[in-house]
């Protein structure tokens, strides 16, 4: 009897995962279909369309003093009327932060940039708290654009931004595409690179082209006012407020958009450390707004399709709670020389999903990017560590489930950045990955060598997960002591040029 119930939850970790991987596929087909379409043609925003609207430009900082001045002087150039243009810069920073940022606001509003700076000295609601706040201060403002401290948006991105809002009143918001800054900066980055242009030439195109319910992505897109306060404002009760919004007001009847022709560069986090902080908040994040939306979802009027297609979307880091348990059950399995009805090698062609998904990705962003499309298709060769990096992460992606679960998820945490320089950045959250990560990667190792005999088909996998887990625990390890390093020699007074720069 245990042996049996062991073989069926393990069975259905193994088709829950695969289920991910179908809606991938899925996506991908739904973006090969809608691209032989024809693109719709946005009216430009003249007087006759929408006129020139007061736009209120938001930039949220939290502990940003790395790019606090990049951002603010590329928001102060925006090509827009100034008399119909705000921006805010909405400060929570605790560190030095304020000092650079208010010097900079002086600066470019002395140029003639309608900005203003705005302190909080509370984070109540974090990012959410900030956004509202901000906008209850600009009551005239009838759209609102929001770029993160680490994005760049280029001059003339507002205008484009605004142009399909000019024939659809239920349209809510528009979403550009994400550029990299830094994407040679190693292979950490270049990997993700990779990942960001599948998820927003996949992903965003499918769900925007097929009327699917999306999402806002935090940053570097356009809010219609009227549609952020019909949805309930902003909410600072999970860490995804982007995602909650956008889900609030497709529930209500509003639609969101995608732009793929318009990019605006941002940093990628250079380090596993802060990647690794990035992903676990995005992950508790969509698993708190499940928590929070679900069942207004399940309930919505919206077809049934795109209901379920909803809640996959907002459970997209499930796998990863399914592969640790995949991963658990397979010991007990072969030590009890249990039977699963559908073990991974009946499902072995999914693996190939991921791999077409980043190939396509890096295809149909090179022309945006201006570049050949089979040098692009040279960045695959970071697959492979992109692969053992977002595996080796889904410890931590199951802390951030169980978090959410019961209720008791982290604050919300910055991801670390550089900047231009490419000095130290801010500590970087060690956590309690350690422990966690190594435990699996040695009980993956032990279950591999253990099914050599018994049941081989399932150690391919397992040796992949060991691998997995292995590489981020030996990466971090190595990141830890280069840290410890720079400590030492700033303790000494070494500091690097960057860092004496500023």
């Amino acid at each position: 009897m245990l042996t049996d119930l062991i073989g069926w939850a393990y069975t259905a970790t193994v088709i829950g995962i695969a289920i991910f991987g179908g809606h991938m596929a899925l996506l991908l087909a739904v973006t090969l279909i809608t691209r032989r379409q024809p693109r719709q043609v946005h009216p430009a925003v003249t007087a006759g369309a929408l006129g020139k609207p007061f736009v209120l430009v938001q930039l949220p900082f939290y502990n940003e003093r790395t790019v606090a001045e990049r951002v603010i002087t590329a928001a102060a150039a925006l090509a827009w009327p100034r008399d119909r243009l705000h921006i805010q810069v909405l400060d929570d920073s605790t560190d030095d932060t304020p000092l650079h940022a208010r010097a900079c606001v002086a600066r470019v509003a002395a140029a003639g940039a309608p900005i203003s700076y705005h302190h909080r000295r509370e984070r109540v609601g974090f990012k959410a708290g900030a956004l509202a706040a901000g906008l209850a201060q600009v009551p005239q403002a009838e759209f609102v654009a929001i770029f993160d401290a680490d994005f760049v948006p280029p001059s003339g991105i507002l205008e484009p931004l605004l142009a399909p809002f000019a024939d659809r009143p239920e349209l809510g918001l528009v979403q550009a595409r994400w550029e990299h800054l830094n994407a040679d900066a190693n292979a950490l980055t270049l990997a993700q690179a990779v990942m960001f242009d599948s998820y927003f030439a996949i992903d965003q195109v499918a769900r925007s082209e097929a009327g699917l319910l999306m999402n806002f992505n935090g940053s570097a897109g356009l809010w219609r006012r009227a549609c952020i306060d019909a949805a309930g404002g902003w909410q600072g009760d999970t860490l995804a407020e982007d995602l909650d919004l956008s889900y609030r007001a497709q529930i209500k009847g509003w639609r969101l958009s995608y732009r793929m022709d318009l990019g605006v560069p941002a940093e990628l986090p250079t380090t596993l450390a802060a990647f690794r902080q990035q992903q676990f908040r995005w992950a508790q994040g969509s698993f708190q707004v499940f928590r929070k939306l679900g069942r207004s979802l399940s309930r919505s009027p919206i077809g049934l399709h795109k209901r379920l297609l909803g809640g996959l979307h907002m459970l997209g880091y499930l796998p990863h709670v399914l592969l640790v348990g995949s991963l658990l059950l397979s010991l007990p399995l072969i030590l009890l020389g249990g039977y699963a009805p559908v073990h991974w090698g009946a499902l072995s062609a999914l693996a190939f999903v991921p791999l077409l998904v980043a190939a396509w990705g890096q295809w149909a962003l090179a022309a945006p990017r201006g570049e050949s499309p089979w040098r692009a298709l040279l960045r695959l060769w970071t697959f492979p560590i992109l692969t053992l990096v977002f595996l080796g992460l889904a410890w931590s992606t199951t802390q951030a489930f169980w978090g959410a679960l019961i209720g008791k998820g982290r604050a919300f945490e910055r991801t670390p950045k550089r900047g231009e320089g490419g000095g130290p950045t801010y500590t970087e959250r060690a956590g309690d990955w350690f422990v966690g990560e190594i435990g699996l990667a040695l009980y993956a190792g032990l279950s591999g060598w253990l099914a050599w005999r018994s049941a081989p088909e399932l150690v391919p996998v397992l040796a992949l997960y060991a691998a997995s887990f292995g590489l981020t625990v030996g990466l971090g390890l190595w990141e830890q002591r280069g840290r410890r390093g720079s400590s030492s020699r700033i303790e000494r007074g070494q500091l690097p040029d960057a860092t004496r720069r500023r």
